[in-house]
Order: C-alpha cells, then sequence, then structure tokens
C-alpha cells in the first residue's frame, strides 16, 4: 500500500471515530435533556441527571444522621475539640447541627470525676465511644461518624480562595506548647486556611477575656462560632465556580477524614439533591445545661440537662422532618412577614411581625413573667421564652435588622443603654434578651 494510500486510509479511519464520538455525545445529549427537564431545568437537574437522581428516588431517601469529630494534629493528646450532631433531611431540604461541649461529664459518679470523664477524651478509646455517649445523651440512633483533622478546614478554606467571615470580636492568644498564636481582628473579612483553624480553635483570649455572656463564653462561644462558620464554608463552597474543584476536594477528604461510612453509593445520593441545599435552612444550637466544677481536683465540667436535652432534639427533629404541625404553621407565618418586609422599608415593621426571645439568667422567676407580660402588652411577639446561665448584666443582642425606633423602645423597656449587634442569618428570632439581677 502506497503511503498516500495509507494517510487516506488513517485520515478516514480517524474522521469514522470522530463521528461516533459526535454520534455517541448526540445521543448522550438528547437522553440527558431528556430526563434534565423530567428532573427540573438547572444545574441541579443537570447533576442530579448525572448522579441518576429522580422523584421516585428522593421519596426513598430518609433522613441522615452523622456524628462530625474534629481533632487537631498538632497535639499529642487524642482529643476531640468539635463534636457536632448534624443531620440532613433531603425532602424537606432542612438540615441541623447539634453541638455537644467537649467538657461534657459523661462519668458515674462526680465525686470521683477526672478529666478522663469527659466527652472529649473518649476518642482515645475509639471514635464509637464517643459515638455510644452521643447517642445516650441525645437519643439518636446514629450509626455513622466522620473524624476530621483541623488539617481539612485548612486545606479547603485555601481551595476555595479564603472564605468570608464576620469575626465576632478581637482574638489574641498564644500557646508556645502547642505552636498555636491566634490574632485575630473583629469584623468581617475573608479568612485563609489558617486564619480558619485559629478561629474556630480560639476559646478566651491572654488576658483571660472571652466572648461576651450574650453570645455565649468560653466553650459555648466556641461552638457557636464553629457552627457559624461551618455554615459559611458550606455556603461559599457550593458555589458553580468551584464546580471543577471536586477533584481537589475529594483529595482533602482523602488525606484528612476517617469514618466508617463504607456505603459511598449511598452518599451519592443524598449529595445530589444537597446541591439545592439552601444553608439558610440550617438550625444550629447547643445541647442545655450548666458549667460546674467538682470532683477530687474540681475540674470544670458541662452538665447536661437530660430532659431538656431530649426535648431539643425532639423539637429540632420534628421541624426538620415536617411533623410539627405548629412549626409548619409558624414557618408560613415567617415566610409572609419576611416577603411583606421585603416589599417594604424596615421602618415599617409593626412591632408584632418582630420575635423576641426572653431568657432568665437570675433565679428569680417571676422577672421572666413580668418582662413578657411588659413586651406582649407592647405589642411584640414574645416568640420564645426559658432559662440560661447566671448572669449580673442585662443584655440585648440584635439577631436580625430591625428599625432602630424598635431597638430603643426595647431597651427604654429594659432600662438599659445599649444594644449587642450579631447578626445571625439562621436566628429564628429577632432579637434575645437575656435578664441579669440588674433587671427591674
Amino acid at each position: 500500500m502506497s503511503k498516500k494510500k495509507k494517510e487516506k486510509k488513517k485520515h478516514t479511519i480517524l474522521k469514522l471515530f470522530l463521528l461516533i464520538i459526535l454520534l455517541v455525545i448526540v445521543l448522550c445529549a438528547g437522553f440527558t435533556i431528556y430526563s434534565t427537564y423530567k428532573n427540573g431545568w438547572g444545574v441541579t437537574g443537570l447533576i442530579q441527571t448525572a448522579m441518576g437522581q429522580d422523584e421516585q428516588k428522593l421519596e426513598e431517601l430518609e433522613p441522615i444522621n452523622v456524628l462530625i469529630l474534629g481533632i487537631s494534629q498538632d497535639i499529642s493528646a487524642k482529643l476531640t475539640d468539635t463534636i457536632i450532631v448534624a443531620s440532613y433531611n433531603p425532602k424537606t431540604q432542612k438540615a441541623s447541627l447539634i453541638s455537644i461541649p467537649r467538657d461534657t461529664f459523661v462519668g458515674n459518679d462526680k465525686k470521683k470525676a477526672t478529666s478522663y470523664d469527659k466527652i472529649n477524651a473518649l476518642y482515645q478509646s475509639s471514635p464509637e465511644k464517643t459515638l455510644d455517649a452521643v447517642n445516650k445523651i441525645t437519643g439518636l440512633n446514629i450509626i455513622y461518624y466522620v473524624v476530621v483533622s483541623n488539617n481539612a478546614l485548612v486545606e479547603l478554606v485555601d481551595t476555595i480562595g479564603g472564605v468570608e467571615f464576620d469575626v465576632p470580636i478581637d482574638m489574641n492568644y498564644d500557646d508556645s506548647s502547642q505552636d498555636l498564636y491566634i490574632h485575630l481582628k473583629k469584623g468581617f473579612q475573608k479568612l485563609n486556611g489558617e486564619q480558619a483553624e485559629w478561629l474556630v480553635r480560639f476559646r478566651k483570649n491572654n488576658n483571660g477575656t472571652s466572648y461576651p455572656t450574650s453570645y455565649g463564653d468560653n466553650d459555648l462561644g466556641r461552638m457557636k462560632t464553629q457552627r457559624e462558620f461551618l455554615k459559611e464554608v458550606a455556603k461559599q463552597t457550593l458555589k458553580l465556580k468551584n464546580i471543577t474543584k471536586l477533584g481537589e476536594f475529594a483529595d482533602i477528604l482523602k488525606r484528612n477524614i476517617t469514618t466508617n461510612i463504607s456505603n459511598w453509593s449511598m452518599l451519592k445520593s443524598y449529595l445530589s439533591y444537597a446541591i439545592e441545599f439552601d444553608t439558610q435552612n440550617i438550625r444550629m444550637e447547643n445541647i442545655p445545661g450548666d458549667a460546674k466544677c467538682f470532683g477530687p481536683y474540681n475540674l470544670w465540667f458541662f452538665e447536661y440537662d437530660k430532659q431538656k436535652t431530649l426535648n431539643l432534639v425532639k423539637d429540632i427533629f420534628e421541624e426538620q422532618n415536617g411533623t410539627n404541625e405548629e412549626e409548619s404553621v409558624d414557618s408560613a407565618l415567617s415566610t409572609a412577614e419576611n416577603s411583606e418586609a421585603s416589599q417594604n422599608t424596615p421602618t415599617s415593621r409593626n412591632n408584632a411581625s418582630i420575635k423576641i426571645e426572653i431568657l432568665n439568667g437570675t433565679e428569680n422567676s417571676k422577672l421572666l413573667s413580668q418582662a413578657t407580660n411588659n413586651f406582649k402588652k407592647l405589642g411584640y411577639n414574645v416568640y420564645k421564652t426559658g432559662s440560661t446561665n447566671l448572669t449580673s448584666k442585662t443584655t440585648i443582642v440584635i439577631k436580625k435588622d430591625v428599625p432602630n425606633e424598635n431597638i430603643e423602645e426595647i431597651k427604654n423597656a429594659v432600662g438599659i443603654d445599649n444594644a449587642e449587634k450579631h447578626l445571625i442569618s439562621s436566628s429564628k428570632v429577632d432579637i434575645t434578651i437575656i435578664l441579669g439581677e440588674d433587671y427591674k
């Protein structure tokens, strides 16, 4: 065969190969377009189609619960810095993060309690020990756990180009034994991976000060910051521009995660629906209880309130799974109020549309009733009441945008001059009032 004929044959084979490839692409595209039409147009539908998802498979998916344990690689002790129960319901597109303080007492005898009776020490035996303790505390039956190294957060944040976050306070802490040096200024800023690690590990400053009581001091404040930051990481990671980085994300997880999840195909089903998840639908809570000193060494422990914890978990999952009719009605009302508010200026909100939470930080139960009645008389929606840690100072925390005239009226009603602003998009209330010993 001549050289010319060989080249012509090679050219013909190449054209035939390209034609076959083109045909396959057209056929696949046609099938994809049809299936995407059934799933719903857009990126979500396309991704769900690629993963073989449809409405029928969605109905078959149950809510999934996973225990997330955060550990530090730069210290020798195997302790969990972060303990969070994460839950997601793809049908209702709602999720929750429940934090459990690392100092939670899990021993049998408070009189003999040592540091090994703290929940963060159980990981030294095995993650399964921690899982068992969490199930006992929450009354849940969680099967899966994920142990995440602090390096994962650092690498992930750097991979997506940083995370924008409103740092709640100035943070200054130095610990040469852990090679940990935290220095962050309060305010909205973009954090790189190293700064993200500083943020989630911070508990108190060198001078002993910590988060304000209204925010949740020491470990409570740290857990709140961790939850808020994880929410922002999720929100900013699930951007379309990051879809090309899925391979990098997988490598990060492979290097920094230990888990007992073996059925990854099961997780793929949830992931395809999580693509359309709105981070506004994450409910974030701490388990209720009090910090106390006890044991032969007079150590600090967090003693959780068993009944209140079970009630909280029940409330969270009723809301998340859509089984609480009252909550569904309230959610509808809230949506209507938000829709109305978006069409008007902030100053047009009336008192009834502003949800107030009143927490009693004193031992005088009458003060809570007194404050509740006062705000109801003023026409405000006292959405929630309860108790919190004892405090000497009455505090007002603004969690959503509220007109200035309402803020002034609330300050006058409480009898204080200042109000702290900590905007939390996931909050179910507009304002939280913490009654202190100075409340009259």
